[in-house]
Formats: C-alpha cells, sequence, structure tokens
C-alpha cells in the first residue's frame, strides 16, 4: 500500500485560559488531544462532530496556521513545519484552505481578480501579469464570469465569495485543499453548487479534501471517509457506509439520532447529549473516556481512555465497541 498523502500523528493543541486572578498560573485548555489520522491523494476525508469538538482547531494546525503542543503533521513524507514563517513558507505551497465565512475571509479592499492572483505572485509562481491571467482562467473553472475580475467582495452574492474562494486555494496547485465548514454560512441551493464544484474539483485535479462539517448529510454526499471527533479526540474512523450502516461508538449513534428525519410518523431527534448519568470520576493515572459522564453504556473500564481499535477500514475508541457490534 502506497504511504499517505497527509500524515498526523500525535497532534496536540491547546489555548490558554483566561486567568481569574493576576496571579493565579496560567491554565490551559486542550482542544485537540492527539489525533492521529491519514488521508490518501485524490481521497476526501470528513471530520464531523458538534461546535467545540476541536474540528476547526485541527484543521487551523494541519495548515500551519496554529502552532500545536505537539505532535508533527507530514505532507508526502515530508514533516512540515509546526507553524508558517517565512523560512518555511513555500513549505506550505501544497497544503491550502477554504474558510466557512466567505464575507470575513476575503480582503475588501482587493478585487476579485487581486485575491485570486495575491497566491501566485506570494510563492513565486508567477509574474503580475501572467498571475492575473491565470486568476481569470481560475474564476472560469470554479464557474464565476472571468469579466468579474475587477469587481470587490462586497459586490458578490456569498456563494458567488466562496467560489472566489475556492478559486484562490486552486491557484497554487496544491494538493490537498482543507475545507472548514465551506458551505454552513450558504443558502442550502448554494450550498449544493459548492458541493458539486469541489467533488468536480477533486475529479479533474486529483485533489485530496479535508472536509470538516457539523452537517451529516453534507458528509454523506461528498466524503469517502468520515472521522468523528469528541472533546478533542476522534472517537469513530470509518468508510462512510459503514459509519452510517453501523456506528460503533454511543457518540456516534447519538448523532446520528439526532438527525431530523422527513417522513410521516417519525419520532422527533434525540439530543447528542442527554443529561450526565454519573459524575466524571477522579483522574488517575489514566485519562478516562472523554464521553464517560455523558455514556449510557460505561463500565469500570472506561475510567482509562481506549485507543482507536478494530480492522483498518473501521476503527473505534470505545472499550465495548466489538461487544455492541
Amino acid at each position: 500500500m502506497s504511504a499517505p498523502l497527509l500524515q498526523v500523528r500525535g497532534l496536540v493543541l491547546r489555548y490558554p485560559r483566561p486567568r481569574q486572578r493576576w496571579w493565579a498560573g496560567r491554565s490551559w485548555l486542550t482542544a485537540v488531544a492527539g489525533v492521529d489520522l491519514d488521508l490518501a491523494a485524490g481521497e476526501i476525508l470528513g471530520v464531523v462532530g458538534e461546535s467545540g469538538s476541536g474540528k476547526s482547531s485541527l484543521a487551523r494546525a494541519i495548515a500551519g496556521l496554529l502552532a500545536p503542543a505537539a505532535g508533527t503533521v507530514a505532507l508526502s513524507g515530508v514533516r512540515l513545519a509546526p507553524v508558517i514563517s517565512a523560512r518555511t513558507y513555500a513549505q506550505r505551497r501544497h497544503i491550502q484552505m477554504i474558510f466557512q465565512d466567505p464575507y470575513a475571509s476575503l480582503d475588501p479592499r482587493q478585487s476579485a481578480g487581486a485575491i485570486i492572483a495575491e497566491p501566485l505572485r506570494n510563492y513565486g509562481l508567477a509574474t503580475s501579469a501572467a498571475a492575473l491571467d491565470a486568476a481569470t482562467a481560475l474564476m472560469a473553472e470554479v464557474g464565476l464570469d472571468p469579466a468579474l475580475h475587477q469587481r470587490y467582495p462586497h459586490e458578490f452574492s456569498g456563494g458567488q465569495r466562496q467560489r472566489i474562494g475556492v478559486a484562490r486555494a486552486l491557484a497554487p496547485q496544491p494538493e490537498l485543499i482543507i475545507c472548514d465548514e465551506p458551505v454552513s454560512a450558504l443558502d442550502v441551493s448554494v450550498q449544493a453548487q459548492i458541493l458539486n464544484l469541489l467533488a468536480d474539483l477533486r475529479q479533474q485535479r486529483g485533489l485530496a479534501l479535508l472536509f470538516i462539517a457539523h452537517d451529516l448529510a453534507v458528509v454523506r454526499h461528498l466524503c469517502d471517509r468520515i472521522a468523528v471527533m469528541y472533546a478533542g479526540h476522534i472517537v469513530e474512523m470509518a468508510p462512510r457506509d459503514a459509519l452510517f450502516a453501523t456506528p460503533r461508538h454511543p457518540y456516534t449513534r447519538a448523532l446520528l439520532r439526532a438527525v431530523p428525519r422527513l417522513e410521516a410518523g417519525a419520532a422527533a431527534p434525540a439530543p447528542v447529549l442527554p443529561e450526565a448519568t454519573r459524575p466524571m470520576p477522579a483522574l488517575g493515572a489514566d485519562e478516562p473516556c472523554p464521553y464517560l459522564p455523558r455514556c449510557h453504556h460505561a463500565d469500570a473500564r472506561c475510567v482509562s481512555n481506549p485507543a482507536l481499535q478494530g480492522d483498518d477500514d473501521h476503527r473505534c475508541a470505545c472499550w465495548q465497541a466489538d461487544e455492541r457490534g
């Protein structure tokens, strides 16, 4: 089996908590807790979970926008510097990012053509004139009229702005694009257009996509494999069809039960996180399972956090995954 395009090992990202008193010591919130994942060339890996589960933090750490506390990121077998700097800037050309908010992620002082051409100039891939020509070609590729290259972001709709963001990500010819909830701020009809555009670009360019989302219907439509995150941990990873047919982790099952159904007589969706059934145990030598306070299936083994286990295709971080099928 060939080596994966992207390899993430033991990635940890922490944020400082506000100090309650000026003399108090600094405490930290762990947003990403030792994540491992692989992504093959041309594959779309979805990362799902509720808000606050660490999805966007994971994306930014892989892209080099945030410095991880521990762990490594490698692309095509080459270990990347933990954060983008002037010295390591060129290293990151093959990982680009599409952001969630098409209104906040574009410079309002630049025209659409200048925004798309900027990565080409920054990486030294084209002169100013050639970069503008490439930008207009990219606008056509993502479904925008090249004649609009002199317009500014406020003159475009939300879906058109996100297409500009897609074109900007394509400009330096990356191997991997990280999509951080790229359709969550768009209307449903526009969401479908952007998803179809990403699927077409994957086919035409052989791109790999790391697709962050909280909408299970979106990842089911687009992704080849799905990783489920909870409290900074990946608790389950499986091919798309296997995850929806036979979810193994209690949190994954809760997410699927929470999806509204349109069938007549369908039951109301269950809450993702039911009320806690037991207090969090005192921390010993091992870290407990992060889902323990909410889990109705927990037993004595759950005071230590299991690693992802199972076959290579379907893995789950739960002591009872095999027992429950």
